[in-house]
């Protein structure tokens, strides 16, 4: 059974001041961030890739990635454009950021005709996860369910500044009962990690589970993200916030688990994110990558030999 990885890169990354963060060079011989990532899921068996990226950036997205990858996985990009909205709605003049992750994967959903894993272009999530999830993703028994890779908060924090993710709670048979969206996460100078829910600071225990925007899907769920699209433009309509406000995942997946219209299924990992946040961040994914090539993790080069089982 085939699965497909869907990347969404099309972000601006506003808090990244260095140019184009999707296309910074991190690895060894140069490689991006997200050419580890197309790496681990070819190897856990992910066989088609769809890039969700900004039209301006089409030609040297495929230059620098694209034409590199496609003779280990098929390739294939759509473009998140703001001014694409259902009917009824249309971008308030002088609007220029993208409408969020939500938006993103919908500006695929044509694309997307089989299960698959959405993850983010900035985030390195670790080989586990990969395997993990497109077993789950390939099963007959869950051939229309989701899932969500769980990392621990303390795995995923910046050593530069704060971040956004989304807190979990899970039931007892490990499905997802909520998902909230925490911001401003960093470890204080005592060990502590805390942040903000809800507007009100907060003390957060570092063993969390969070969401670190890697969701396996079937293509089902795009009906339903599309209904929850919908209704938070009509909110951000009617409470003027239509020029600034952004739509994520975790929230939207947390409305759908709350209107009883999905179950998550939690499979937890222990591996360290790495991402690019900030400028600052980049010297230390630059190390960790150096450090995990040094460790016979990943090869010096990525893509270079045909057989890529053997990592």
């Amino acid at each position: 059974m085939s699965a497909t990885l869907l990347v969404l890169a099309a972000g601006l990354g506003t808090r990244f001041k260095g140019g184009i963060k999707q296309l910074t060079s991190v690895g060894y011989s140069g490689e991006l961030l997200m050419e580890y990532s197309v790496y681990d899921a070819v190897q856990a068996g992910f066989d088609r890739a769809v890039f969700v990226i900004r039209k301006d950036i089409e030609q040297l997205f495929r230059d620098k990635i694209g034409n590199k990858i496609s003779k280990y996985i098929k390739v294939e990009y759509c473009f998140q454009d703001i001014n694409d909205l259902p009917c009824g709605f249309s971008c308030p003049d002088g609007r220029s950021k993208p409408w969020g992750t939500v938006h993103a994967v919908l500006s695929a959903k044509d694309l997307l005709t089989e299960p698959f894993l959405i993850i983010n272009a900035d985030d390195y999530y670790g080989k586990d996860s990969y395997r993990s999830i497109f077993d789950f993703l390939t099963s007959e028994k869950n051939s229309s369910a989701i899932c969500m890779g769980g990392f621990v908060l303390e795995n995923t924090l910046s050593p530069t500044g704060t971040v956004t993710r989304g807190i979990c709670t899970a039931n007892e048979q490990g499905f997802l009962s909520s998902v909230m969206e925490t911001y401003k996460l960093s470890r204080s100078s005592d060990g502590k990690i805390c942040g903000e829910k809800n507007g009100k600071s907060a003390e957060i225990d570092g063993s969390s589970i969070v969401s670190m925007n890697m969701w396996g899907c079937s293509r089902a769920v795009t009906v339903g993200l599309s209904e929850c699209f919908r209704s938070f433009l009509e909110r951000s309509s009617a409470n003027g916030t239509m020029s600034t406000a952004e739509y994520a995942l975790p929230s939207a997946f947390d409305e759908l688990i709350r209107n009883g219209d999905i179950s998550v299924k939690v499979l937890p990992t222990k591996d360290k994110w790495y991402g690019m946040t900030y400028m600052d961040d980049l010297p230390q994914v630059r190390a960790a990558f150096a450090e995990m090539v040094s460790a016979g993790k990943y090869p010096a080069e990525l893509f270079k030999n045909k057989d890529l089982s053997h990592f």
